[in-house]
C-alpha cells in the first residue's frame, strides 16, 4: 500500500487531504510538528512527503533540508505545499522535489503524489 505522510500544522487542510488519499487508498499519517521529521520517516516509511513551510518548530525548509541530509531518507520525494509567492524558491532551497502553492487544486497535488509514487 502506497504511503503519504502530511506535515501540516492546518487542521482542516489535514482532514481534507487526509480523506481524499484515503479514498484513493493511501496509508496516511499526519504531523503537526517538523522537528522529529527523522523519527516520524524512520517509523512510518512514507513513499511520498506532504511538506507545508509554515509549521513548528523548525519549519518545512529546515525540516526538508534535516530529511535530505539523511543518509537512509533522502530519496523519499517530498512535495512542498505552502502559501507563499516564492514557493519556487522556497521549495528549491528546501531541496524539495516538487511544490503545490496554496491554495492548492486537489486535482493538481493527486497528480503530483501519484507521478512520485509511479517513481519508486
Amino acid at each position: 500500500m502506497n504511503k503519504i505522510l502530511i506535515f501540516d500544522d492546518d487542521e482542516s487542510i489535514l482532514e481534507v487531504i487526509s480523506i481524499i488519499f484515503e479514498e484513493n487508498g493511501y496509508k496516511v499519517e499526519i504531523s503537526e510538528t517538523s522537528h522529529d521529521i527523522i523519527e516520524k520517516v524512520a517509523k512510518f516509511r512514507p513513499d511520498v512527503i506532504l511538506m507545508d513551510n509554515w509549521i513548528p518548530n523548525i519549519g518545512g525548509v529546515e525540516a526538508t533540508k534535516l530529511l535530505k541530509s539523511h543518509e537512509e531518507f533522502k530519496d523519499i520525494p517530498v512535495i512542498y505545499v505552502t502559501a507563499n509567492n516564492d514557493i519556487a524558491t522556497l521549495a528549491k532551497s528546501a531541496q524539495a522535489d516538487d511544490f503545490v502553492a496554496k491554495p492548492f487544486n486537489l486535482e493538481d497535488l493527486e497528480e503530483k503524489v501519484a507521478h512520485y509514487m509511479n517513481l519508486k
